[in-house]
């Protein structure tokens, strides 16, 4: 009688058991499948940003916008080596600067950094 009890009770619990298995393989297959995802996405980000690196190293071979921002950024360090009158003219330019608008701050900070490929010095702009 005994064992007539045992032998459903035992099945109930090894369907039951063989239920949280598949539910454990479940949870286990989505979170490997988002994972891979996951990576792939940033594989493919990383990809695009050298493309796009690319692109705009080659697009500014012919450009001249990098020697004038050297040229602009040259005249202040040139004035100042041109006696008082020159130190005078550069103290007043940027003091004038340091009125001007966060966003043009920021706006200037970006051209130049894109201009130079340095993506990373942007971080730097808004700090004063």
């Amino acid at each position: 009688m005994i064992a007539s009890l045992i032998a459903p009770i035992s099945g109930l619990v090894g369907s039951w058991m063989d239920s949280k298995t598949e539910v454990q393989r479940g949870k286990t297959a989505v979170a490997k499948a988002k994972a891979e995802a996951e990576a792939a996405v940033m594989v493919s980000a990383a990809t695009s940003t050298a493309e796009w690196e690319k692109l705009m190293a080659k697009g500014s071979q012919n450009s001249l916008k990098d020697e004038y921002l050297v040229g602009l950024f040259s005249i202040p360090l040139i004035l100042s080596f041109c006696g008082e009158w020159g130190r005078k003219i550069v103290e007043d330019g940027f003091a004038a600067l340091s009125t001007m608008p966060d966003w043009y701050s920021y706006t200037l900070g970006v051209i130049v950094a894109a201009s130079f490929g340095v993506r990373s010095a942007t971080k730097f702009f808004g700090k004063k």
